[in-house]
């Protein structure tokens, strides 16, 4: 990484330290804007409420969008299609399906909804690269594409008919209300397993990013630099779905955040993947921390969280489009 991304980063991970500080304190507990640091030390109930709620909520909203903007990153490199993003290989349509099978029929405990959306996003991965695997038109990237656009189309048409069957009055709202993201139910119990599996996925691409660059190339460059591309590629795009999985079947559908947030990366610092991925790590982070707070303290109520970023994000992916320089 060259010195100035390296400052670069650093000051981003400077702000994020400071908006993560703050963040624990924003709320409209005792009123709004929240609490005072001192306040933490001589009120029990204080205590209480950042550790049990604000603590699991922040470390979520962190992984959730450091997640979600790395496999975006990640999946742009491998497919060398800046368009691309996590629910593309139909891991975010697999999720939201197993989440509405959840709510109707395995009791709508945050457990079975939690489960059954992990275990459908796998679901998705594995019926795209099945049905990739089966098609006989163009290369391998072409028929990756082509399969994940089948079957999110089809997982999206179970996912209406789930809706359609569901009890209007009880199960539609919880299904609609977790397609729409959020964090309001993050609590430690199914903030761990969910760690348990994004933070190892997202150091390991941490430790591999500078393996990204190798599989842009064609296969033969790659081939020739060292690099097994095929393998190496499904490797590190399990490990982006295991990370993207996990956080979904937590937060729901948090859109823009993975198309946006790696365009912002490579703009800042260029498309080396040694220094645009931990860049992507750091906005992705901050990005949605600073939506989910917004979500929690605008109003009375809370708004989506999935609401704010796809607005915040496509705005911003509106803006970066429009000031990019002409080729």
């Amino acid at each position: 990484m060259t010195r100035r991304g390296r400052r670069l980063l650093a000051g981003l991970s400077v702000g994020l330290a400071l908006l993560a500080a703050g963040s624990l304190l924003w709320g409209r507990y005792p009123a709004p804007p929240g609490l005072t640091p001192w306040a933490l030390w001589r009120d029990p109930l204080a205590w209480q409420l950042v550790w049990k709620l604000r603590l699991p909520r922040l470390l979520a909203a962190l992984t959730t969008g450091g997640v979600l903007a790395v496999a975006g990153l990640t999946m742009q490199m491998v497919f060398r299609n800046p368009l691309v993003e996590p629910g593309f290989l139909g891991v975010s349509p697999g999720a939201a399906f197993g989440a509405a099978l959840g709510i109707l029929y395995l009791g709508a405990s945050p457990w079975a909804v939690q489960l059954s959306a992990t275990v459908f996003a796998f679901v998705g991965l594995g019926l795209t690269y099945g049905l990739a695997r089966r098609l006989r038109y163009g290369g391998w990237i072409l028929r990756m594409v082509l399969a994940g656009l089948a079957v999110s189309a089809l997982l999206s048409a179970g996912l209406g008919l789930l809706k359609y069957l569901a009890d209007p009055l009880t199960q539609l709202p919880e299904i609609v209300f977790w397609l729409l993201g959020g964090l309001w139910g993050t609590r430690w119990s199914n903030l761990l397993p969910v760690l348990l599996l994004s933070l190892p996925a997202l150091a390991l691409l941490w430790a591999l990013r500078w393996r990204l660059n190798l599989l842009t190339l064609s296969e033969n460059a790659a081939f020739a630099l060292g690099a097994a591309p095929a393998r190496e590629r499904a490797g590190v795009l399990a490990l982006a779905v295991v990370a993207t999985a996990a956080v979904v079947s937590l937060a729901g559908m948090i859109g823009w955040v993975g198309l946006m947030v790696p365009h912002l990366a490579r703009r800042l610092v260029g498309a080396d993947a040694r220094a645009a991925l931990p860049t992507a790590l750091v906005l992705g982070s901050g990005f949605t921390l600073l939506c989910d707070d917004l979500a929690r303290g605008l109003v009375g109520g809370e708004i989506p969280l999935g609401i704010l970023t796809s607005l915040l994000g496509a705005a911003a992916f509106l803006l970066l489009l429009s000031s990019a320089p002409k080729t």
